[in-house]
């Protein structure tokens, strides 16, 4: 069994690396081409839309815009569209592995809601569908005629799931699953609306036929979503990393409040891109945000000591709690870790326990028993440089303990 929690840590690290490498290839051609098309030279003759002149990697690009057909319509046409899908289906699969066969110990959240772990999973998935079935509803209303009543709307929406995500799930899931909703939706605008759409409008280029500017309307409207939720998205994916951003009673309004940076940043990007200026106050307005979300991860959003203490054990804690070894890697845990895993750290100037991880009382101990084995007993990942001289012995105890409970 203990091979298995070694294997299955190694493949949660193997998809998130993919991940990664699928994002910043999404991210970047999404960047690439929004500031090209806000930047390209369109006082020019002909039929091209405009140009531009680039230089990268010692060579020279001559590139043209067409709203129409060219005199030959090319063949073969490059199709950004597959960075999307495997970000994606990527994070897809990294929510599947961490936080759904992890349920017990990351997803759910005993504290906010009672509910078990089948019920979290499927709370976790539908959500997901179902924001994307609203998002593309208000597009496809009236107000797709108003795109700043759209935007406030798909806003509104943010902060509402970040609400009811924050009442159900833990901290970092919470704000994950956030991510993951923004993710949904403009993955899903990709598949469903501009794919489809600039598919239309080859085929009646090809054919000849002038198209119908409304698929060219639509698919600029949602990639101009896709654009300003970007940003967000990359603070949400790395806030499980954080406790700051996460471990807070108002981690709802902090992720609120980065969409809102969101739209600052990328604001004066855009505009500077189609040379419209630089609107510095948006750098003004975006530090003041940042203030605010600082001073908002200070605030509580924890359970006391005496709460968690006196907190019935779940069935996968009472497991380990029972286990062979259990006393022993208590003290072991609670001598050498406890001094930074504690909800008021006393170890230096730290403020969070690292991860948002509390050792302190017998759940917290059992509820982590999987990261105490990897981290502490297979690997030396802690204590941090073996800051508190926690032995080989104690380690083999870790070991010990983990692989009678599991």
């Amino acid at each position: 069994m203990y091979d298995i929690a070694i294997l299955w840590d190694w493949l949660a690290f193997a998809v998130r690396w993919l991940h990664v490498i699928t994002a910043i290839a999404w991210i970047g051609s999404s960047f690439y081409f929004i500031a090209l098309d806000l930047s390209l030279n369109r006082d020019i003759d002909g039929p091209a839309d405009g140009e531009e002149w680039q230089v990268h990697g010692g060579g020279f690009y001559h590139i043209q815009k067409y709203l129409v057909a060219p005199e030959a319509m090319p063949e073969h046409l490059t199709w950004f569209k597959w960075e999307s899908y495997a970000t994606w289906l990527s994070g897809a699969a990294m929510l599947a592995v961490v936080y759904w066969v992890g349920a017990e110990l990351y997803l759910i959240d005993p504290n906010k809601a009672d509910i078990g772990i089948f019920t979290g999973i499927l709370i976790s998935a539908a959500s997901l569908a179902v924001g994307w079935i609203i998002y593309d509803l208000l597009c496809k209303s009236p107000l797709g005629e108003q795109p700043t009543t759209l935007m406030v709307l798909l806003f509104i929406l943010l902060v509402a799931m970040s609400w009811g995500y924050n009442q159900i799930f833990t901290g970092r899931a919470a704000l994950l699953h956030l991510g993951a909703f923004t993710a949904t939706i403009m993955t899903a605008n990709v598949f469903f609306i501009i794919m489809p759409n600039q598919r239309i409008v080859v085929a009646d280029l090809k054919a000849g036929r002038t198209p119908d500017p409304k698929y060219g309307k639509i698919a600029k409207l949602r990639s101009t979503h896709n654009n300003y939720l970007t940003l967000p998205v990359i603070f949400l994916m790395l806030s499980n990393h954080y406790p700051l951003a996460f471990g807070t009673q108002y981690a709802w309004i902090i992720a609120a409040l980065v969409f809102l940076m969101g739209v600052t940043i990328r604001h004066y990007f855009n505009s500077m891109h189609a040379r419209k200026g630089r609107p510095n106050w948006t750098w003004a307005v975006t530090v003041i945000l940042f203030i605010v979300i600082a001073w908002l991860s200070t605030q509580p959003g924890h359970d006391s000591y005496d709460a968690a203490e006196a907190r019935a054990l779940t069935p996968y804690e009472q497991r380990f709690a029972a286990a062979d070894g259990f006393e022993n890697a208590h003290d072991i845990v609670i001598g050498r870790c406890s001094m930074c895993h504690a909800r008021e750290p006393v170890w230096g100037n730290m403020r969070w326990a690292p991860k948002g991880v509390f050792l302190e009382t017998e759940s917290d101990i059992a509820r982590y028993a999987r990261q105490i084995y990897l981290q502490a007993g297979v690997s030396h990942a802690m204590p941090p440089a073996n800051i508190t001289n926690l032995s080989e012995q104690d380690r083999a105890k870790l070991i010990a303990w983990y692989r009678a409970g599991s």
